[in-house]
């Protein structure tokens, strides 16, 4: 284990930004946090999460696949994809690092989504502990540690320092880097910080949501329950938990003509929209309330059903901060589990 003042934590910014790309919470004007490309100057946020998560580092929200160059009969199909440099992405939370073995899954599974594995390949991951979790916290539901945020490398901060314990090979090569910045320490700090952060979390309102009653096979026990009606009424299908949420990997693939070209891209898409795999037959999700299940089944029972028991949500709460009519995966669990 290594540490560094927080005095230079500008000076081991731009040692990490000689040799990658480096980017981590900076402060918005409206007292938010999002990943922006660190420079001389930047701030770095203290605030617990960003409102968007890190998942865009590697699942893009648009994203060129290709371009089609047509003349006559004949067509020429162009690669777009540029050369990617390796770049760091700093202070990412223990709930955002799980989310992205939850991402891995999907994109890592054969057939292997390309553009997903490359900037995978090239992205180092530095986790920081969460000192002081919010109210709408509930990861440990998922079996995630607030206080081991994993990682290639993960950190903790106190007020005077940051420490770091490298947890991969891409990370041990990080830390060798930073090694004039950076002293040798032990971990009493550390070992009694994961504690106080643990105590805390002991506390928060949604520490004693659970998953039972939920799971692979419950697809049967579940699909048909009448509390689906209830809990649907309200939701506006805006989306917005789907755009929020980290683990969320819809999307939806179109052609642009430019005039001269067409350029084939995705997008994010969202299960909660009405034209959602809308096809020439229709929809096969007519209603909003389908439409709503189908999106917390697919979390609660679908994906761990296909994926050794994994969940699709790491408590982040981020939906739980944003839906505009305070309708989210806790609600759900509190209402459908044990039935």
């Amino acid at each position: 284990m290594r540490k560094c003042s927080l005095e230079k934590i500008n000076l081991l910014f731009a040692e990490i930004a000689k040799n990658a790309e480096l980017y981590l919470p900076t402060q918005q004007t409206d007292g938010s946090a999002a990943y922006k490309k660190w420079e001389e100057g930047s701030v770095w946020s203290n605030a617990l999460n960003t409102v968007r998560s890190p998942k865009d580092f590697f699942f893009p929200q648009t994203e060129n696949l290709m371009k089609f160059k047509t003349e006559g009969k004949s067509i020429e199909v162009v690669d777009t994809r540029n050369a990617l440099d390796d770049f760091v992405i700093f202070g990412v939370r223990a709930c955002d690092v799980k989310s992205f073995d939850v991402l891995d899954r999907v994109f890592l599974t054969e057939p292997v989504d390309s553009f997903y594995a490359l900037r995978r390949s090239h992205g180092v991951i530095i986790s920081l502990a969460c000192q002081r979790p919010s109210e709408t916290c509930f990861c440990k539901t998922f079996g995630i540690d607030p206080a081991a945020p994993a990682g290639d490398i993960s950190a903790w901060k106190t007020e005077t320092e940051i420490f770091f314990e490298a947890n991969t090979q891409k990370g041990k090569e990080l830390l060798e880097k930073l090694s004039a910045l950076t002293e040798e320490c032990d971990d009493t700090v550390v070992s009694e910080q994961k504690e106080k952060i643990n105590k805390f979390m002991d506390k928060l309102p949604l520490k004693n949501v659970t998953t039972d009653g939920f799971g692979g096979g419950k697809t049967k026990e579940l699909f048909d329950l009448p509390e689906w009606d209830e809990l649907s009424q309200a939701c506006l299908g805006c989306g917005t938990c789907t755009f929020v949420c980290p683990t969320c990997q819809c999307y939806d693939i179109k052609d642009f003509n430019t005039g001269n070209s067409v350029i084939r891209f995705r997008c994010w898409d969202s299960c909660m929209y009405s034209d959602f795999t809308k096809m020439a037959h229709g929809n096969n999700r007519l209603s909003q309330k389908e439409r709503f299940r189908q999106r917390f089944m697919h979390k609660l029972v679908y994906y761990p059903e296909n994926n050794d028991g994994m969940f699709s949500c790491v408590g982040c709460g981020r939906c739980l901060a944003k839906c505009p009519i305070s309708m989210n995966i806790v609600k759900v669990m509190k209402k459908i589990g044990g039935k």
